[in-house]
């Protein structure tokens, strides 16, 4: 498996956080996402921000070397200005998928299901810079290099059940959507799956 490159649509560059990020990533994850209460996680300064920094900068190239997906997060950039408005990305996501409706192997939810891995798709984007588009743009992006390069079976996003502009993205993927007919594990509510649809390669 190779490193991932930088993804370009009409509008975004998706690319790899770089050390000279710091100003802008504090910005985006300690006060942006911070005063719209998504859960990111605020560094308690601008040091250990820079630490996650250093590792971000460096996860993609050490897992490309070790054979294994593209994980972690990425910068989601204005062309135009080239100003980082957001991130987005890959992470390994380990949940009882099998409790979800027609994601278990008889199509019948199965309470207290074992904990199965996928590879899951997550997407985030400053609030000043939202209803524009910008989170379905650079998730459609994500999903062709997952689909046509990475050549995965399917794609998961999870979100909660009152996060409408989430599920929101998932629909204009055309993802399948289902909800948690059980009450735990309480932090799998809502999963989308969008299938690859690609013909298989001949073996």
């Amino acid at each position: 498996m190779t490193d991932m490159p930088s993804l370009e649509t009409d509008r975004l560059l998706i690319r790899p956080f770089e050390q000279g990020d710091l100003q802008a990533a504090h910005h985006l994850f300690d006060v942006d996402l911070q005063e719209a209460a998504t859960g990111a996680e605020k560094m308690p300064g601008l040091e250990e921000r820079a630490e996650w920094l250093q590792w971000a900068a460096r996860n993609h190239t050490q897992l490309a070397k070790l054979y294994q997906p593209p994980y972690g997060d990425r910068a989601v950039v204005l062309r135009a200005s080239g100003q980082i408005i957001g991130s987005c990305g890959f992470v390994p996501s380990l949940m009882p998928f099998e409790q979800m409706p027609n994601l278990a192997r008889d199509a019948q939810p199965i309470q207290a299901a074992f904990s199965t891995p996928e590879v899951g798709l997550f997407y985030v984007i400053a609030p000043v810079h939202r209803r524009q588009g910008y989170a379905i743009e650079a998730a459609r992006a994500l999903v062709g290099y997952a689909f046509s390069v990475l050549r995965l079976k399917r794609v998961v996003a999870t979100t909660t059940y009152d996060n409408l502009a989430s599920k929101a993205v998932m629909q204009k993927l055309g993802m399948y959507i289902a909800h948690n007919p059980f009450p735990d594990p309480p932090y799998l509510q809502v999963v989308g799956v969008i299938s690859n649809t690609s013909p298989a390669i001949p073996v």
